[in-house]
């Protein structure tokens, strides 16, 4: 809410704000509905929202499931969906939001991994299926903003070890590679980028 204002403060009427529970797939047909209603037209859309949580083998439950699988998964499936109509008469674009652990697998993780295993099959089948109107991406970032709920100096170093540039990201670095495939590359579909200062290629 607050970014909205201060856009619209900067340019009026340039942002809005629209609420959803991805969870209820049912509901985002309307929430696609409502926003091109805002804006005459839908050009982009990012898949960007992800619940992201540690579920070690033994304690997993059905819940956990549903919430990781659904809002790394399902939800773009079916956001996707509603918006290809839109997208197909604008000639736009899908990003979906990835992760380097959707190759290779983190500790604890087992779930959340899977849903974006996922996402970046979901990724190509969807650039092949809505070519040649709509283009699919994917970004997957590495280290980019450290856990909110504590990490180790000791382990934050053993990652930063494991980058060949030697630090962590920002998330300018994703924005702009979103802002790429979604303004500039024409002749980009079925790709996932990993931006992640080259930690997938000696990792």
């Amino acid at each position: 809410m607050q970014l909205a204002q201060r856009l619209n403060h900067e340019r009026a009427a340039s942002a809005a704000v629209f609420q959803a529970d991805l969870l209820a797939v049912d509901t985002l047909p309307s929430l696609i509905k409502d926003v091109v209603a805002w804006g005459g037209r839908l050009d982009g859309l990012v898949n960007n929202a992800s619940s992201f949580y540690p579920t070690p083998i033994g304690s997993i439950d059905e819940e956990q499931w549903d919430e990781l699988i659904g809002s790394n998964l399902k939800a773009p499936l079916f956001l996707s969906q509603a918006a290809a109509p839109h997208l197909q008469s604008s000639g736009g674009g899908i990003v979906n939001i990835v992760d380097i652990h959707a190759e290779r697998p983190l500790r604890d993780h087992a779930v959340y991994g899977s849903a974006k295993a996922g996402l970046a099959m979901l990724t190509r089948s969807l650039a092949k299926d809505l070519a040649p109107a709509v283009r699919v991406n994917g970004v997957a970032p590495g280290a980019i903003l450290w856990p909110e709920n504590g990490m180790t100096q000791a382990v934050q170093q053993n990652i930063l070890d494991q980058i060949p540039l030697s630090r962590a990201g920002d998330p300018d670095d994703i924005a702009g590679c979103v802002l790429y495939l979604l303004k500039d590359a024409s002749y980009v579909t079925g790709q996932i980028i990993s931006v992640d200062g080259g930690r997938s290629i000696g990792w």
